[in-house]
């Protein structure tokens, strides 16, 4: 294996790091953004590739894809008289990049120039990329140069980059600055209603003397000519002078801004710099304003710092220190993903998977599972927000929009419910009341998501139409509202109703794996089911505590939902009849609260709810593992673990199948993790796993095992994949880190450590990877990462490290401390620290193990805060807690050093 050291090396700050492997290698990216997410969004490769965009409906430049990136989009050219030109992708190439900043500096021996060209997205939320060239003479003589900057500009939206690309270049009004180049399009151009265009974009320069450019070339035609390429326009071949052209030649043209800077001579090891802004305005006041703030190296300079400090400060607030350094470094990059992702969403990297930009709804529940460990002070509002996108037949709207709390149905117009989305949002709530013992929030209020489909999409509402609006009405024309724990009720419960032919929650349009999506008639997930029997046992628990903490016996709900606690009812459904749940969720719920809600609420007994949890979670505990339990003789080996799921022929779909043995990860994680499967089976599941989904060569555990069954249309379009790629047997991360979760909670650390381990080295084995510092999507079979950066894998791994691993976590508000370091994640001096908010403190705790002991051979001895000893409590098998207030009382950041022994 080839350690990340022979394709990039940290430098001394332990995040930054060099890299001159990367130049081999045209796809590879890296992400430049600023704070907001609709704000500038880039992606820059060694050769200055990538695209710059506000959101799918305007990009500066041309859209870009994987493949795309092997084509140039910024760059830089200097004409050396006598030498010829070199630009940026030529010469001997290196990378330097940081949070969240990237450079390259390139070297032409021949030409005798060496030319470094820092990126960044500012800070201060203007929208703009800055870019700073800087061009050194290493010859040993004077050198006569002519430089020209170029950045072509597309200037509309992403459909544009194939529909309608020509017309939409025809409303380009185009102006040649002293600046530089200012593109205003006239129009946004759709079909379906057009509509006058606020935003422009300009290419503006300057140089270190701060001198403006001596011309521009506004147009594609002007700058590139007729036989000219991306590599050698005939601008800069042909030594064309730049000039003013007249309106028929400038406007209604593709454009691009290509500045032409003074010719100078540079002696020998002398230097200029060039800044060039790159950016989209509401006009050309605001363009020329913004590049005011830019508009020399000792402004670019402050911005570059204040870039550094703002992402520096971002990732240490939440950092690991364990005995290998480079993977504590590492970790300061998975730190970051999630904050990547709530700025981009899923599709704004060249890897773009779902295409369009924006983000699903299990994405804004499982960014903020980190974000609250990472910026848990920007998360109440966003959390009480979501829960707007809630249908009142527990689905939800599949597309989050732009404003706080809206939600639109579907991206692609089809009427499709996954059945998972119901376990994320308690996952998430849960989390956030543990961390900050604000149970108050499950009783602030908020409506549910109205559009025309309607009990889980059998029905549609043939009345409803976008005028009456995307809120739940009462049958009195009232917006209704209900508290967020009304909100998870109803997801919970309605899931255990809704189940098909083995009584296990239907599959419906899909589950979390996305490929998965042709189960939606008979199709059944033994998977999610598991996972929403877990969160009933969890609300019931929360509820008790909100009984304490609170000092409340009763809560509030809407009178229809009421119905859904049916154990309070003297007749109670048959949970073992299908045909009776089914019955009792379309024609006894559904049609109470379809198209609208009485409006009514009543109270009800906490304790009788709790009761009523708990007797559907004891149901479905029982019925998984009564009748999905499989075991598989084979090669002499005896192994057993659960079905996951059954197919759209209600046939199921794990076991030995006609001599292949299937299995998938997902059917292991949610039983395990849950508590459905037995304290006993979580060593005998975690055998089978190793068994049939660990790669003996790359050391990674894939989804799911070769099914040998192409395509398998009975279950989903992921079996049309090659096998180890995306949903069918790639290593997905996302899932092998739930497993270690599910590993760590179930007590099993150095099981839990080993999967966190195949996670990581396939990372850094960079000579298959490809990638830079951070983790991917998924790795495909020859071990390439794919999908780099955005991806809910980062936050499930932040939570996994930080509340498992090191056992850093919340409960109702106070601070559990329960390690389950294994002895190699301690260093050298048998220490082991972590860093975090809590309690609005900055919290280091410093774990001191100076026997090396491993996981289960110690436990915690003394706590000092600040030197001082201070008192705790024994919490669960091998952890304790600190009362809340403690911390809150400390002045300043607070330090535990936790004596292990």
């Amino acid at each position: 294996m080839l350690s990340q050291s022979s394709f990039y090396k940290y430098n001394s700050d332990g995040v930054s790091f060099l890299s001159k492997g990367s130049v081999d290698w045209r796809t590879i990216y890296f992400p430049l953004c600023g704070v907001a997410s609709d704000g500038i969004k880039s992606s820059i490769t060694p050769f200055l590739c990538g695209d710059i965009k506000i959101d799918k409906n305007f990009y500066l430049t041309k859209p870009v894809s994987t493949e795309d990136l092997r084509y140039p989009v910024r760059n830089f050219f200097i004409s050396v008289k006598g030498k010829g030109v070199v630009s940026l992708v030529g010469g001997k190439l290196s990378v330097e990049a940081g949070q969240i900043w990237h450079k390259v500096k390139g070297v032409y021996k021949q030409q005798g120039i060496e030319i470094e060209v820092l990126n960044f997205v500012p800070v201060s939320e203007e929208n703009l990329e800055l870019m700073q060239v800087t061009v050194r003479n290493i010859s040993q003589g004077i050198l006569t140069i002519t430089p020209t900057s170029v950045i072509p500009v597309f200037g509309r939206a992403l459909a544009n980059k194939h529909d309608h690309e020509h017309v939409t270049s025809l409303l380009h009004r185009t102006k040649q600055l002293k600046e530089g180049v200012f593109v205003q399009p006239t129009m946004s151009f759709n079909e379906e209603g057009h509509k006058k265009n606020a935003l422009s974009c300009y290419v503006f320069g300057i140089d270190g003397r701060e001198s403006l450019p001596v011309g521009s070339f506004p147009t594609i035609d002007s700058f590139y000519g007729s036989s000219g390429t991306a590599l050698e326009p005939e601008a800069i071949t042909n030594e064309v002078m730049p000039k003013n052209l007249i309106d028929e030649k400038i406007n209604g043209k593709e454009a691009v801004g290509a500045l032409r800077f003074a010719t100078i001579d540079l002696v020998p090891q002398e230097e200029r710099v060039y800044v060039i802004t790159i950016g989209v305005a509401q006009g050309e006041n605001e363009a020329r304003e913004d590049f005011q703030k830019f508009n020399s190296c000792k402004k670019v300079k402050k911005a570059y710092e204040e870039n550094k400090k703002y992402w520096m400060h971002k990732t240490e607030a939440t950092a690991f220190q364990t005995g290998n350094d480079d993977f504590n470094s590492w970790m300061r990059w998975v730190t970051l993903q999630p904050v990547l992702r709530r700025i981009y969403g899923c599709s704004f990297l060249p890897d773009h998977d779902y295409g369009k930009g924006g983000k699903g709804w299990r994405d804004i529940w499982q960014d903020l599972l980190s974000l609250i460990l990472i910026e848990p002070d920007q998360v109440r509002e966003d959390l009480i927000n979501n829960f707007a996108g809630v249908r009142i037949d527990g689905s939800n709207a599949t597309i989050i929009g732009s404003a706080p709390g809206e939600f639109i149905a579907d991206r692609n117009a089809i009427a499709r419910v996954w059945m998972d989305h119901g376990v994320w949002p308690f996952m998430t709530l849960l989390l956030y009341v543990n961390q900050t013992g604000d149970y108050n929030i499950l009783f602030e209020q908020n409506t549910y998501f109205r559009d025309v489909q309607m009990s889980r999409t059998f029905q549609k509402d043939e009345v409803w139409t976008p005028e009456y609006g995307n809120k739940l009405k009462d049958v009195k024309g009232n917006t209704y509202k209900g508290t967020l724990i009304e909100h998870v009720l109803l997801q919970n419960l309605v899931q255990f109703f809704n189940v098909g032919e083995h009584n296990i929650t239907r599959l419906e349009s899909a589950d979390w794996n996305d490929g998965l999506d042709m189960g939606f008639d008979r199709g059944e997930s033994v998977t999610f089911m598991s996972a929403y029997a877990g969160n009933l046992e969890a609300m019931a628990e929360l509820l008790i505590r909100c009984k304490e903490v609170l000092d409340i016996q009763e809560i509030v709900l809407s009178k229809e939902i009421v119905v859904l606690l049916d154990s309070l009812i003297e007749e109670g459904v048959d949970y073992s009849s299908v045909q009776a749940k089914k019955t009792f969720l379309f024609e006894t719920y559904f049609s109470s609260v379809e198209p609208e809600v009485s409006g009514e609420q009543v109270k009800i007994n906490i304790d009788d709810v709790v009761k009523d949890l708990r007797k559907k979670k004891d149901w479905i505990f029982q019925h998984i593992r009564t009748q999905e339990w499989i075991t598989v003789d084979k090669n002499g080996f005896r192994d057993s673990w659960f079905n996951g799921y059954y197919d759209n022929e209600a046939v199921r779909v794990e076991g030995d199948i006609d001599g292949i043995v299937r299995m998938t990860l997902t059917g292991q994680v949610f039983p395990m993790m849950s508590g459905v499967v037995k304290d006993d089976d979580v060593k005998v599941v975690d055998a089978a796993v190793r068994r049939y989904l660990q790669d003996r060569k790359l050391g990674g555990i894939r989804l799911n095992s070769n099914f040998e069954k192409e395509p398998y249309l009975e279950l989903g379009r992921a079996f049309g994949f090659a096998y180890g790629t995306k949903e069918n047997g790639a290593f997905f991360s996302h899932m092998i880190v739930m497993y270690a979760y599910a590993l760590y909670s179930r007590g099993l650390a150095r099981e839990g450590y080993e999967v966190l381990q195949s996670i990581y080295n396939m990372c850094i084995d960079t000579q298959r990877s490809k990638i830079y510092p951070g983790i991917p999507e998924y790795f495909d079979s020859e071990g390439k990462g794919m999908y780099h950066y955005l991806t809910g894998s980062a936050s499930w791994l932040v939570l996994t490290q930080l509340t498992q691993v090191f056992g850093v976590r919340g409960c109702g508000g106070d601070l559990v401390l329960a390690p389950m370091l294994v002895k190699e994640e301690f260093n050298k001096k048998g220490l082991a620290a972590v860093s975090c908010p809590f309690a609005g403190k900055q919290l280091m705790v410093i774990y001191e193990n100076s026997s090396k002991k491993d996981f289960g051979s110690y436990r915690i001895e003394e706590v000092f805060c600040n030197k001082n000893v201070i008192s705790f409590e024994r919490y669960a098998q091998n952890g304790i807690k600190i009362i809340r207030k403690l911390v809150e009382d400390v002045e300043g950041d607070v330090e535990l050093n936790v004596i292990l022994s």
